[in-house]
């Protein structure tokens, strides 16, 4: 759980924007949403390779 501590005379609209910033940097939502459903070890496997291969092409057409 994220806990955000609220100074004295702080804007609530700021405390907000500090809260939805630390859910983004932790990556909290993708955790949830991958724990949603169950994904085979191959399934998981398979689409790790495919992200290292598009990341991989990337960085080659970034160089040329």
């Amino acid at each position: 759980m994220l806990k955000i501590k609220i100074l004295p005379g702080e804007n609530i609209e700021r405390a907000l924007k500090r809260y939805k910033r630390k859910v983004r940097k932790t990556k909290q939502m993708n955790i949830l949403k991958k724990n949603q459903e169950f994904t085979k070890k191959s399934k998981q496997k398979r689409d790790e390779l495919a992200k290292a291969v598009y990341r991989n092409q990337y960085l080659i057409n970034q160089e040329e």
